[in-house]
């Protein structure tokens, strides 16, 4: 912060309490949403379909190579795509440099992007933040002085330490993913960030209850999108059985923090391949797992 700056501080509920949990985040998310030119693809000859995908696939198994690099390859069921690709980077800078590689592809003249999505995963600290705030308030630690910013600082430095692994994920390698985005309300009679942060801990805390019911069915990655892209959070969920999203979507949409305050945007179900399985898709049949 530039000296003599200031800034405003951080709002807070009736009890003094800042309404704004903590959150921690880790990698970017690139998800790209392509319909394949069928058309205009069949017109070409064998030959020439054949160095397409074989340029294709060669790309798109190096984009996976790097540390911190994940890439993987879905065929995506229903009208909305036939083919979604999904990255996971360090740097944002990293995302647009596989996003133009892609983009420069022989195989980008027969695909049209139908839609993307980015973020950035993110973990919300709903429990450390109410114990911390409460911690710190009955210390007399008054929000936005020095002492409670470092004390904040300490808190994220440990969160993120500990959830080191959750924050820079791999890719799961499951065959099915299902993606979303969400949004909380902002309606006149229910306003989600207007609600106590007390009230949303809560309600939180019953929906990560839900979510722990299907460890080992189902992996979910919970990703940003305040300021990134059109929703507020990214949903990705990896399995290998796909009723498992339907469960547990349904399951969680009785839920309060989802019956009463979520949005949900479009849906894209996918099965995952390797990227020498390309051919298989542009073919006219499902790719094998591997």
């Amino acid at each position: 912060m530039a000296e003599g700056k200031q800034t405003a501080p951080a709002p807070a509920d009736l009890n003094g309490i800042p309404t704004a949990p903590l959150t921690l985040e880790g990698s970017y998310i690139l998800h790209q949403m392509f319909r394949v030119r069928w058309p205009a693809w069949k017109a070409l000859s064998a030959a020439t379909r054949k160095s397409v995908v074989e340029e294709a696939s060669a790309l798109l198994a190096g984009l996976a190579q790097g540390e911190g690099n994940h890439s993987a390859v879905f065929s995506v069921l229903g009208h909305k795509g036939d083919l979604m690709l999904l990255h996971f980077r360090r740097a944002i800078d990293e995302l647009n440099g596989a996003e133009l590689r892609v983009a420069n592809l022989k195989l980008a003249e027969f695909l049209e992007q139908t839609t993307s999505y980015l973020s950035v995963v993110e973990l919300g600290l709903y429990e450390v933040s109410v114990r911390l705030y409460n911690s710190l308030g009955q210390k007399g630690i008054e929000p936005d002085t020095p002492e409670w910013k470092q004390a904040v600082e300490n808190e994220i430095l440990k969160q993120q330490k500990a959830a080191a692994a959750r924050l820079w994920p791999e890719i799961p390698k499951k065959r099915y993913i299902s993606f979303y985005p969400m949004s909380k309300l902002r309606g006149e009679a229910k306003n989600w960030y207007q609600a106590p942060i007390t009230g949303r801990q809560m309600m939180m805390r019953g929906h990560g209850v839900i979510g722990r019911k299907y460890a080992g069915q189902v992996i979910q990655i919970i990703s940003g999108s305040i300021g990134f892209d059109d929703w507020e959070w990214g949903v990705d969920l990896f399995a290998d059985d796909p009723l498992v999203f339907k469960k547990l979507v349904t399951e969680m949409r009785f839920d309060e923090a989802s019956a009463v305050y979520g949005q949900f945007g479009a849906f894209y179900v996918g099965l995952r391949f390797p990227a020498d399985k390309l051919g298989a898709l542009l073919e006219g049949s499902t790719p094998p797992l591997d």
